[in-house]
């Protein structure tokens, strides 16, 4: 990559980053309401995320084969459990991760 090519990249990057950081300050200003789509999408999308990555994390795993898909399991199975216990999505990631990884690393 050329000199220009690089900083023509790091220019492009900048701009995307500014605009998707500044556009929804422009199109729903703080004292006009926001529309009922958006409030509905802020409240369906996170969920739907969560679901998505579940299933990319277990689309390759076999339940079937020895002991795969145990240590899966019992993450997704602390996932859920930390988050309905704390409602906190971020610790409930961390924490199925984190009960994974010890799974994988130490026992399985």
């Amino acid at each position: 990559m050329t000199t220009q090519q690089a900083m023509i990249t790091i220019f492009m990057v900048a701009l995307g980053t500014i605009i998707t950081r500044f556009l929804p300050f422009i199109l729903f200003p703080a004292g006009r309401p926001t529309p009922k789509y958006i409030d509905y999408l802020g409240k369906l999308l996170a969920p739907a995320v969560f679901g998505l990555l579940v299933v990319y994390c277990l689309k390759n795993v076999s339940f079937l084969q020895g002991s795969r898909g145990v240590p899966e399991l019992i993450g997704v199975a602390a996932t859920a459990g930390l988050h309905l216990w704390k409602r906190k999505m971020l610790l409930s990631v961390a924490g199925g991760t984190a009960v994974y990884m010890l799974l994988v690393q130490l026992v399985f």
